[in-house]
């Protein structure tokens, strides 16, 4: 399960050291842990990292066939999530040092800047080749994330990048080593934890009202 540790004034959230496919015990605790980050004063930025072969392969497929019923509040609760992560109030940094697949990488879309391992590990949206749409939430994610031309042929093709090439494309900040990648992240965001505050969290939710509107319909989060 996720753990949660400090180093000084960056928490890390490590969601894992299997596949952290999004079940709902995962997103229940990944929560309880942003709560302890909400809830701390003073400077702060956030790293969320992972161990392993997987940063994260998204939703629970196995989880979710198993409870159809349960399909739609399902979906709202990992959109719930990928809200709060895209309007936290302080500087986020998802550390990819593995494959990062499907929601998962929507939820590495959700951090502010993103370092990914060079030499190994894909990220991708395979939507397209196991049938299943993008849920109105997660296309306005993906878009306003990622520039036009690369969302158009990471969602319509699926598309697997490597970490240099998804740097090329914009999808990742930074690259770095084999077992870099969580110290690079820090790094990085260690500088910008004075910016954590009520306004740094009103610029994000007005800049993407938009998106977060749409993760946050209850009605029809399915479309």
């Amino acid at each position: 399960m996720p753990t949660l540790e400090r180093d000084g004034d960056v928490f890390v959230l490590d969601i894992g050291d299997t596949e952290n496919r999004f079940h709902p015990d995962w997103i229940a605790s990944v929560n309880a842990l942003l709560d302890e980050v909400d809830k701390a004063e003073g400077p702060k930025a956030l790293v969320t990292a992972a161990t392993g072969k997987f940063f994260t392969n998204g939703l629970d497929l196995d989880w979710l066939m198993a409870n159809a019923d349960s399909q739609s509040a399902y979906v709202i609760s990992v959109h719930a999530l990928l809200a709060r992560v895209l309007s936290l109030p302080m500087i986020t940094v998802a550390a990819m040092q593995g494959h990062t697949f499907a929601a998962g990488a929507m939820f590495s879309l959700a951090h502010d800047f993103r370092v990914m391992r060079a030499d190994r590990g894909y990220w991708c949206l395979p939507e397209v080749d196991i049938n299943i749409p993008f849920a109105p939430g997660m296309s306005a994610l993906i878009q306003a994330r990622l520039t036009p031309q690369t969302a158009h042929e990471a969602m319509v093709t699926g598309r697997r990048y490597g970490g240099t090439q998804a740097q090329a494309a914009g999808i990742v900040d930074h690259t770095a080593g084999e077992g870099e990648v969580r110290s690079a992240a820090i790094e990085l965001v260690r500088p910008m934890a004075a910016k954590a505050g009520p306004v740094l969290g009103t610029i994000k939710t007005r800049m993407y009202a938009p998106a977060l509107e749409l993760l946050k319909d209850t009605d029809n989060p399915l479309g």
